[in-house]
């Protein structure tokens, strides 16, 4: 039995030998990385320092930026080293931290998106007393819990996973996450399943249940209001949708990969599906709302062509 204070490291073995197909496919992640970076700093800046911008929607479209940049800070540096590396190992300390990075990223993620659907849902359907409902002491409060409850619940995580003794330390993957190590564990693991049942019926199903219904009641308000009415749904909820969409099909996938065997799934899609939730979003997220969102998008233009000129 091989106790957890024992393992130093541990091996990563979803990477396989791409010989100099490995300098291509860092500049490709770079690159990536790079525009990430890029253009969601960009989003950043324009929301802070428009004060037109300095609206409810816009100040969680902020949150949901700063969280794609975590995200994708807690993946691609590691990522990157990984691919130029010979040997595939990581510091059991930074798999931890990493596995707190990747995990609190997801939570943070779906509660912003929840707490978005919530925002759309007092615009759409209680546009005279939005102002009265959406105060500024609100905004921050919701953004500051859906950060620091995350963060609360992802330490605990990382107490549960720490002291665990285990029996091996070769994880399947080409990241290191929770279930991956839970199962190297020489013991019966039934507190930490437990845990993460818990975690999951609140911090998952709780906040895609507040979107359904606010979802629901805003069809409902669509269907039986005026034109303007359906025009504004179409415009500030469409690319939240897009977003929920998107973050969802990466999330459900990596929750079945770390629940059941997907060997039957060809390496390379395993591996591309895996990262999907972790380098989709954060890609797609400040793309899309910088070009449906007309504010924004008028902004951007306006700051890019003054810095080209």
């Amino acid at each position: 039995m091989v106790n957890s204070t024992q393992v130093s490291f541990f091996t990563l073995s979803a990477y396989f030998d791409t010989g100099l197909f490995k300098y291509l496919y860092f500049m490709i992640i770079l690159s990536l990385y790079i525009l990430i970076i890029c253009s969601n700093l960009l989003l950043i800046v324009v929301i802070c320092m428009n004060r037109s911008l300095h609206e409810p929607m816009y100040m969680f479209l902020c949150s949901l930026f700063v969280n794609e940049l975590y995200g994708s800070s807690g993946l691609f540096p590691f990522l990157l080293t990984q691919i130029l590396s010979d040997i595939h190992t990581v510091s059991a300390s930074l798999c931890f931290l990493q596995i707190f990075c990747v995990y609190s990223y997801g939570g943070v993620e779906l509660l912003n998106l929840a707490v978005m659907s919530y925002d759309r849902y007092l615009a759409i359907c209680y546009p005279l007393q939005y102002n009265t409902f959406m105060t500024y002491n609100k905004i921050a409060m919701l953004i500051v819990l859906s950060w620091l409850l995350m963060f609360l619940v992802h330490t605990c995580t990382a107490y549960l996973i720490v002291p665990l003794q285990l029996c091996g330390n070769i994880i399947q993957k080409v990241y290191c996450d929770y279930h991956s190590v839970v199962k190297l564990a020489c013991y019966d693991t039934t507190m930490n399943n437990i845990y993460g049942l818990i975690i999951s019926a609140f911090f998952v199903f709780g906040p895609l249940i507040v979107i359904f219904y606010t979802y629901m009641r805003i069809l409902k308000v669509c269907f039986s209001g005026s034109k303007q009415t359906r025009q504004k749904a179409v415009s500030t909820c469409t690319p939240h949708l897009a977003s929920l969409i998107n973050f969802s099909f990466g999330a459900c996938f990596e929750i079945l990969q770390s629940r059941f065997n997907m060997n039957s799934v060809p390496n390379m899609l395993r591996i591309f599906l895996s990262l999907y939730f972790l380098t989709c979003p954060p890609l797609f997220n400040p793309v899309m709302y910088g070009l449906k969102l007309s504010k924004i998008f008028v902004i951007c233009k306006s700051l890019i062509t003054n810095v080209g000129c």
